[in-house]
């Protein structure tokens, strides 16, 4: 195989959600007294997000990036709530959002997509270091404990301990340097053509579209012609 390193965007690539994020969204909700439907929250999460810059806080100290990514989602929760229904009023909506962001750092949220646990297998027996540039905030290495498949990963590059967000280079290289790597030694695995591809592309790495493998498993050939 003519790489030495193999990259990977985490969200949609490798990781998934178990169920929408609306759902979930209603279901911690009427364990705290409001009962809203999935439908319109879906909506309105949709609106509050477009309308939001991604988290990124290139002035923080990086000890301060965590709290700053929770009040981020803490505003986010809030407003969507506020969207699909003003009048909605939760008794304690603190201990509600505690319990939905824990939620969202647990294998219970998430789950690895077909195939990634032995097709990582694979590319590491084939003598490829592998790791993860994302824009995922601070709780995706726990995420990735809790699913088991973080002991694969010689690196996971986070947008908060760059300060920047994909398409930036920043992340990309920063990954390269850790692993000790020239960019024309990797490539990159994601499924958003502006943020992943073409962000890696700029950043000197070979790019190749999750989303045009019929099976996840089917990336190790490929890799093999890029």
């Amino acid at each position: 195989m003519p790489w030495k390193a193999v990259l990977f965007d985490a969200t949609g690539t490798l990781i998934e959600l178990r169920n929408p994020v609306a759902e979930s969204y209603a279901r911690f909700a009427r364990a705290h007294g409001v009962n809203l439907p999935s439908e319109q929250l879906d909506e309105a999460w949709r609106q509050v997000v477009s309308g939001r810059e991604l988290r990124c806080f290139p002035e923080a100290a990086l000890e301060d990036v965590p709290g700053l990514e929770r009040a981020w989602w803490y505003e986010v929760v809030r407003a969507t709530f506020r969207a699909c229904d003003p009048s909605s009023r939760f008794p304690d909506f603190d201990a509600f959002f505690n319990e939905l962001f824990e939620f969202y750092a647990t294998a219970e949220a998430w789950c690895s997509r077909p195939a990634v646990d032995a097709t990582l297998a694979r590319l590491i027996q084939a003598g490829l270091q592998l790791g993860i540039v994302s824009d995922f905030d601070y709780r995706l290495t726990d995420i990735l404990k809790d699913i088991g498949i973080k002991q694969f990963f010689d690196v996971i590059v986070l947008a908060g301990s760059c300060g920047a967000t994909k398409p930036a280079e920043r992340l990309f290289k920063t990954a390269l340097a850790t692993m000790e790597l020239s960019a024309r030694d990797a490539v990159y695995v994601g499924d958003d053509p502006e943020r992943d591809l073409a962000g890696a592309r700029a950043a000197g790495l070979a790019a190749l579209d999750v989303r045009s493998l019929a099976r996840f498993s089917d990336l190790p050939e490929r890799l093999a012609t890029l």
